[in-house]
């Protein structure tokens, strides 16, 4: 049982990591329909974001407080630069949109290793952060992970409050219903469009934190990540949050549970050609987008 628990937890924790990761791309990709390829680099920039604070600000637990509100605005403002330059043109073009952020995380990975260095760096984790918890004499749990896990929660319930009760969201929510009638009853699509963009984007950068607690720092680290964040947004269903933390849980416990019988590499392989089954029986994913759109 004690067994058992303990891979429980590692699936939950690692569910969590993908949740983060993926939370942000939920709303550029599943509300906005855009492929956003530099998803990874915004994620990569809220790394870094710890790095820097960590040379100014001495203590490591102070600077990681400050790194999470600090790097949500960095990523937000990359992502509103991206949207205002390149992304507005191709609302209606979204393989465009693959294309030219994948230039831009190009792009994104060099300025890392011209400012930072190619060699990947690490960050020190709070001191309370680097301990463990132990639920009983045999199971015992890493703080971080606990960490990242009440991190992914509480940013899951703030977008879903955002979402639903705010005048901000519902105008998220119509516009993603139909952008058309959305616009003629009078909303400023553009506008809540850079506001949507600057809030995945953001979301982007909390996650880069707290990835900075579980592993080190790299110009090519979002590459390594952004393929997995696609994958839970797609299987829980475009535009549907509730499915991306649904399905970043299971996949998360999933591979969990496949690691202890076989290897990490074996474990990735079989999740990913159950996914692949999974969207050749259901290709619209877990759950659908209700729209009122006639097209």
């Amino acid at each position: 049982m004690t067994l058992v628990l303990s891979q429980l937890f590692t699936g939950i924790s690692i569910g969590a990591v993908l949740l983060l990761i993926a939370l942000g791309l939920s709303l550029t990709f599943g509300q906005m329909n855009v492929i956003n390829m530099a998803h990874g680099e915004l994620i990569a920039a809220g790394a870094y974001t710890v790095y820097v604070l960590q040379k100014v600000i001495s203590g490591a637990g102070v600077s990681l407080l400050i790194a999470l509100p600090v790097a949500f605005v960095i990523a937000g403002l990359m992502g509103v630069l991206i949207e205002v330059l390149l992304i507005r043109r191709l609302y209606a073009r979204p393989l465009d949109t693959l294309l030219v952020t994948w230039g831009v995380s190009l792009i994104l990975q060099q300025v890392f290793r011209d400012v930072f260095g190619a060699p990947n760096v690490q960050t020190k984790a709070p001191s309370l952060l680097t301990g463990s918890i132990h639920v009983t004499d045999d199971l015992v749990i890493s703080s971080s992970r606990v960490f990242i896990l009440v991190l992914a929660l509480a940013a899951v319930v703030a977008l879903t409050v955002g979402l639903r009760t705010t005048p901000l969201g519902r105008r998220i929510r119509a516009v993603v219903q139909n952008r058309d009638l959305a616009a003629v009853s009078g909303l400023a699509t553009g506008r809540v469009d850079r506001l949507t963009f600057f809030i995945g984007s953001g979301l982007a950068g909390i996650a880069g934190v707290a990835l900075t607690l579980i592993g080190p720092i790299g110009p090519t680290m979002g590459t390594n990540i952004i393929v997995n964040a696609f994958l839970v947004v797609v299987v829980g269903g475009i535009g549907q949050l509730k499915g991306t933390v649904i399905v970043a849980f299971t996949l998360g416990i999933v591979q969990s549970m496949v690691e202890y019988t076989t290897t990490v590499s074996v474990a990735s392989v079989i999740v990913f050609v159950v996914i692949v089954a999974f969207l050749q029986w259901r290709p619209q994913g877990l759950f659908t987008l209700r729209t009122r759109s006639l097209a």
